[in-house]
């Protein structure tokens, strides 16, 4: 059960890094938002394996507070691509 959790985070390590290039290429501010949230959720599942890697469940209160600041990061982001009109930032 462990390998394939081990083998799952790196293949999530590896979705994560081409997310992150779709936020930085991203041709709208839209595209450059759900990649952030993608990534945001990605790394929250990332997390949670690890937790159940090294059997600590600490990280799942870590887990909690990153889907919040999330959260709250999207909003803030939405307001400015709504402020701008979702035209490139």
């Amino acid at each position: 059960m462990e390998n394939i959790l081990v083998i799952s985070s790196i293949f999530l390590s590896i979705t994560i890094i081409l997310c992150m290039i779709r936020a930085i290429k991203g041709p709208l501010a839209a595209d450059r938002l759900v990649s952030i949230n993608v990534i945001g959720t990605k790394t929250m599942v990332l997390i949670s394996f690890i937790s159940f890697i090294l059997e600590e469940t600490y990280f799942i209160d870590v887990v909690l507070v990153y889907a919040m600041i999330s959260f709250i990061g999207s909003i803030g982001i939405a307001d400015l691509i709504e402020k701008i009109g979702g035209k490139n930032i």
